[in-house]
């Protein structure tokens, strides 16, 4: 009987399902026994009931077949809560499944759990609600785990489920990727549908994982990517991608190494720290460094969050203002500070300025076909807030979060997070990004440095 859940890999855990040396149930019994005992905050909501059938039924001739996974609750699956996260929904339940959650568990034959839990709306780099409070860093507690798919990362990388949804639409896969050590793909925009009933808003944001190894990533894209009629934008099916992994030639390709992409500002314990696993890959993957390209590309925060919080604002409608004092400090402000200024001029602003940025992002990719930087400023910071406006002493300014991250949203391009190393005991994050539909190669990228500097599984 396990009395621990898995610390491996979901792929490790799929073979000793298949081995006879644990079964769906009993792991799924002691997923369960381990977040009640968890003090990270990582589950705002359970089914064990509908978890405990689906364990007994469990196939695991599949790809993950009785594997337990938690669902972002950002994230549909009929009859759960649909809360946004936010006080003013936590009544509100789904009438529809995402497609990912479907295809996980129909094609790939995993156990959903329950929900982790998420930022308000996505909106914010740490996971801390009115409704759930704060979600811990299994790394360090009282610490954030990231955002918005804060839950996803304390869950996996704290030792309580393989895998977990996850979704990116300014850095929410990698940026909580980066702080807790997992792996975290923002596939090319498309690559798996969204909804049903999915809004398509600014264009960024793209669903997957965040996982303890390359190859389990490389088995959920194999799983849920593919078009789907209900996400007219999604993308033709394509597969192989775990078992073609150490496959892709490397040898030549030109990577740019660049601490302040985006005009982000990084702490230089951590710059140092990723310059080191920099050059390893460069070296073992027979890279070629570019120190001359220009990676500088325009500012388009602030016009991606008028228009993040004019949707933000719809939402809650009518009962905004007076549920002000139900939201997050962070929403709050977002949407009174841009209330009123999203129009046809605002509009207008930030079309034109996502032609700047898809512009510069082709010419750099012209010059170079790997970019490399930082997942993250820094590492973890308070898991209540407020975002951080230093970094290693630097002033940045709070709306240096996300910058690292934000460019390769609104490009579509994929980009990926992977664990190379620690500052203060805290998990280190470097981010590599390719042009669109290159994920494979990000993944062989990711597998040499897991195969040359092993990251653990989980945190201790």
């Amino acid at each position: 009987m396990a009395d621990i859940p898995w610390r491996g890999d979901a792929v490790s855990l799929v073979e000793a399902f298949r081995r006879g040396e644990r079964s769906p149930l009993e792991e799924l019994r002691a997923t369960f026994a381990a977040i009640s005992r968890s003090k990270l905050n990582a589950f705002c909501f359970l089914d064990q009931e509908a978890a405990e059938r689906d364990a007994k039924n469990a196939d695991i001739s599949l790809p993950f077949g009785g594997v337990p996974f938690g669902v972002k609750e950002l994230d549909s699956v009929a009859g759960w809560p649909d809360t946004e996260a936010c006080m003013i929904f936590k009544d509100r339940r789904a009438t529809t499944t995402d497609t990912q959650v479907n295809r996980i568990c129909r094609v790939g034959g995993a156990v959903k759990v329950g929900q982790t839990t998420a930022s308000e709306f996505g909106g914010v780099n740490l996971t801390r609600t009115v409704l759930h409070g704060a979600t811990h860093n299994p790394w360090k507690h009282g610490h954030t785990p990231g955002g918005s798919s804060g839950g996803t990362a304390s869950g996996v990388a704290g030792g309580l489920v393989t895998l977990a949804t996850g979704g990116d639409g300014g850095g929410s896969i990698r940026i909580p990727a980066g702080f807790t050590g997992l792996v975290g793909l923002k596939a090319t925009f498309g690559r798996i549908p969204r909804g049903p009933g999915a809004s398509n808003g600014n264009l960024t944001t793209v669903t997957g994982c965040l996982s303890r190894s390359v190859r389990d990533t490389a088995r959920w894209f194999d799983v849920a990517n593919g078009h789907e009629a209900h996400d007219p934008l999604s993308l033709p099916r394509v597969s192989g991608w775990e078992a073609g992994l150490g496959t892709i030639s490397t040898a030549g390709l030109r990577v740019a190494v660049v601490s302040n992409f985006g005009g982000g500002v990084v702490s230089p314990a951590m710059w140092q720290v990723i310059e080191s696993a920099a050059e390893n890959l460069i070296k073992v993957a027979g890279l070629k460094r570019r120190d001359s390209v220009d990676v500088s590309l325009p500012r388009l925060g602030a016009a991606w969050s008028i228009t993040g919080m004019a949707a933000i604002q719809f939402q809650l409608g009518d009962q905004w203002p007076a549920c002000a004092d139900q939201l997050t400090p962070e929403i709050r402000y977002g949407v009174s500070r841009t209330e009123n200024l999203y129009g046809t001029e605002a509009r207008g602003k930030f079309e034109k300025r996502r032609i700047e940025l898809n512009n510069r992002m082709a010419q750099i990719f012209s010059e170079v076909d790997l970019i490399i930087t930082a997942s993250n400023p820094d590492i973890a910071f308070n898991a209540e807030g407020p975002l951080p406006d230093t970094f290693g002493g630097i002033v940045a300014g709070a709306g240096n979060n996300g910058v690292l991250t934000f460019p390769a949203n609104i490009y579509g391009n994929p980009g990926i997070s992977v664990p190379v190393g620690f500052v203060d005991g805290l998990p280190v994050g470097m981010q590599i990004m390719a042009r669109h539909f290159e994920e494979p190669l990000l993944l062989d990228l990711a597998l040499a440095l897991e195969r040359t500097n092993p990251w653990p599984l989980v945190a201790p």
